[in-house]
């Protein structure tokens, strides 16, 4: 959390006792305060129930209306590597943590099948394949962030905007990761979900369609 939530009014009741818990306690009170169950552990539900007392409604993100107005040069060139319907659901994450104080930027996109190995997935086994998966960074002015906190508020935004999240896979947690699930694989597994996808680019057949 930042520095100055303590003073919004939402935590006024639990501020003045942060200073002295540890993190799974300060976590707890915050739970209890918000009507959550009290495990210590800030989930992607904490998360979402942080950012939803926080934020007003009216600019919380909505996934019926993705932004298609562009974000920076940096991240405007991975983004131009996704497919056009993944594009505006990358910018509205950047522009929606932004408007809740954090600085991501898009820093990984597509992966071809012969391009450089930058994971353990082999070519045609990863979301990043088919340009419907993109990773952020966390940045500091122009400082890059590999580990915070706000890995886990940009997921529940982005959540919240209708992308998946690797920060809620069940094996391998990867919470820089977001991707545009299609609406025919909603239930499918990631293995089932693969296959299909590499069906369909060698037959040539729209991701999406």
């Amino acid at each position: 959390m930042g520095r100055n939530e303590s003073h919004h009014p939402d935590f006024e009741t639990v501020g003045p006792k942060l200073v002295n818990m540890n993190i799974p306690e300060t976590i707890r009170v915050v739970q209890n305060t918000l009507g959550l169950e009290a495990d210590g552990k800030a989930g992607p539900q904490t998360w979402e129930a942080i950012y939803t007392r926080i934020v007003p409604a009216a600019q919380q993100p909505s996934a019926e209306s993705p932004l298609t107005s562009k974000v920076s040069d940096r991240s405007e060139k991975v983004i131009a590597t996704l497919l056009p319907e993944v594009q505006p659901y990358a910018r509205s994450l950047i522009t929606q943590t932004g408007a809740a104080g954090i600085h991501i930027e898009v820093i990984s996109g597509l992966r071809t099948y012969a391009g450089k190995i930058v994971t353990n997935a082999r070519g045609g086994y990863s979301n990043h394949n088919f340009g419907i998966a993109f990773d952020i960074g966390i940045f500091d002015g122009t400082k890059y962030i590999e580990e915070s906190p706000q890995y886990k508020a940009a997921g529940t935004i982005g959540v919240s905007l209708g992308l998946d999240w690797g920060g809620n896979w069940k094996t391998i947690e990867d919470q820089p990761h977001f991707e545009l699930r299609p609406s025919w694989a909603a239930d499918r597994s990631e293995s089932d979900m693969l296959a299909q996808l590499r069906s369909r680019k060698d037959s040539g057949q729209a991701v999406y369609a």
